[in-house]
């Protein structure tokens, strides 16, 4: 049985887990990514919050000027949160600045708003507002803003439509576009940068750009979106470099930052969640796809939707014939482990016969051996027994045969004196002390053999029916049940040696057996028993 159960418990052991994932290994920030994500409802209520107090102190302002400020502070929170609301607060910042009249906060909400459109996936309606604004009469820093805007715009377009063509198109207008942003921007200055950063890995010259974008991450504060954008930027160069380790690393601290920001545009993730594919780790593909999409239709992103569109059915289907892989693994495992079961059901119930046997056998030698013991006590004590009293009697008959011949002589020589009164009168005084000193010396001799037997006897007896003996002595009824200690069963043995009759001997035994407690059943087995504890092989 033995031999047949380790086989399979082998098997088992070397099946595929249901919980491995191929090509993971522990990673302390997907760990922490997959932490942030499993809360993502907590940070998300904690976004809800801070745009409800925004709203709050926005209904509280009485200028258009100070509502319009809070205004693009809630644009700001909910251009990355959920673009539709963004649109709304846009707008309403637009009909604030027609209302006083104000060209910059117009120019400035319109950029905002085709920012959004960009993101949301409303190209049209993007490009359309960047042709209505008239780039020359812009201001410096709003030229910077609308060459921004229109980067993006054309970034989320290369995105959307993963055309080749296209796209080489698109990419030389963000380099124009680049290129112009360099010639406003303070030159050394940390955006200035950034954007050169951006245009040497466009160029292919990743060592350089990533020297840039280092110092410039090692400076932004952790937990916040500068810091993500920091991070992202890293995990890009990387991946031009060939890294797709550190890429990785990048991107997740990139898609934690945003997680916990509750940031619903987020590029990192999607992004993880399709290196993390390529790599074998399907699960956990599968957990950021879903999550990015969630995120997606939160933010109502036709961009995102139609970029994970082109991936999550891949990433699905893989993980469900994966799921599909592990439940067949499941059956197989269930059903060799049903083998096992019935197997180890079968050995244990052979081992538990086997044991109960083992068992009852223990419990027949112990019985055996405390019988044995028993025995060999009873026989120990019957040989000292039989040992003292022969020695005992042995010398009792020499004595009483010495006397005998002095009482022959006395006997003769009374006869032949004539003192036949004297000598009838000698004799049967002369036998009532040796009968009496025959007894004093059996007590004796029983009471040094088993000194406790009349306490242990009258435990047997009703408390009011106890005896009470004198120091060293008993009376005839405690020798009827003394000689039957010593093993002298036999009643007319009994009835000689006491000089009585059979009758006398079986009414002391009824008379003391009815005084016995309730409780004593069995009263001349357990007379049988008395001074066992206390018997002394070397009282005589």
């Amino acid at each position: 049985m033995k031999h047949l159960l380790l086989p399979i418990l082998a098997t088992l052991l070397l099946l595929p887990s249901a919980t491995t994932h191929a090509g993971n290994k522990p990673d302390t920030l997907l760990t922490q990514l997959d932490r942030a994500i499993a809360e993502r409802s907590r940070y998300t209520a904690q976004k809800e919050e801070l745009l409800r107090d925004l709203k709050r102190q926005r209904d509280e302002q009485t200028l258009p000027g100070e509502r319009y400020g809070i205004n693009n502070e809630i644009i700001n929170n909910y251009t990355s949160f959920v673009c539709d609301s963004a649109t709304r607060y846009i707008h309403d910042n637009l009909a604030i600045a027609e209302a006083l009249d104000n060209r910059r906060m117009h120019t400035e909400s319109l950029l905002q708003l085709a920012f959004v459109y960009s993101l949301s996936g409303l190209f049209v309606q993007a490009s359309d507002l960047l042709r209505e604004i008239d780039y020359g009469e812009l201001p410096d820093y709003q030229k910077i803003s609308y060459c921004w805007t229109s980067i993006r715009y054309y970034e989320n377009l290369i995105r959307y439509t993963d055309d080749p063509v296209l796209s080489a198109n698109y990419l030389a207008k963000i380099k124009e576009l680049r290129s112009e942003i360099l010639g406003l921007l303070p030159e050394g200055s940390e955006i200035w940068l950034k954007e050169k950063a951006f245009q040497l890995q466009a160029e292919g010259k990743f060592a350089e750009a990533l020297e840039i974008l280092t110092g410039i991450y090692d400076h932004q504060p952790r937990d916040t979106h500068d810091y993500a954008m920091a991070a992202m930027s890293l995990a890009k160069i990387y991946r031009g470099l060939g890294d797709r380790e550190r890429e990785n690393h990048f991107l997740a601290l990139a898609a934690i930052s945003d997680t916990r920001l509750a940031v619903k545009e987020n590029e990192a993730l999607l992004t993880l969640a399709t290196n993390l594919f390529e790599q074998g780790d399907i699960e956990r593909s599968y957990n950021y796809i879903s999550s990015a999409l969630n995120d997606a239709n939160f933010y109502n992103s036709r961009v995102k939707n139609s970029v994970i569109a082109r991936i999550q059915p891949i990433i699905e289907s893989n993980y469900l014939y994966r799921i599909e892989k592990q439940r067949q693994n499941l059956r197989r495992s269930t059903i060799l482990l049903s083998i096992f079961i019935v197997l180890l059901v079968g050995a244990l119930t052979v081992i538990g016969i086997q044991m109960r046997m083992m068992s009852r056998a223990r419990r027949n030698l112990a019985k055996m051996n405390r019988q044995l013991s028993d025995l060999n006590r009873t026989l120990n004590e019957a040989n000292v027994v039989k040992e003292k009293y022969i020695g005992y009697f042995m010398n009792r008959c020499a004595l009483y045969i010495n006397k005998l011949c002095a009482y022959r002589k006395d006997v003769n020589h009374k006869l032949r004196s004539g003192q036949i009164d004297r000598l009838y009168k000698l004799s049967s005084k002369e036998q009532e002390v040796e009968f009496d000193e025959l007894y004093a010396e059996f007590d004796e001799a029983f009471l040094k053999l088993y000194p406790t037997f009349v306490r242990e006897f009258n435990d047997l007896l009703k408390p009011e029916e106890r005896y009470e003996t004198a120091e060293g002595r008993l009376n005839t009824e405690l020798r009827i049940f003394a000689l039957m200690r010593l093993g002298i069963t036999n009643v007319n043995q009994v009835a000689e040696f006491l000089r009585c009759s059979l009758q006398t001997v079986y009414n002391y035994k009824s008379k003391i057996k009815s005084k016995a407690l309730p409780g004593v059943v069995h009263f001349e087995e357990e007379v049988r028993k008395l001074g066992q504890e206390t018997f002394q092989e070397d009282s005589i």
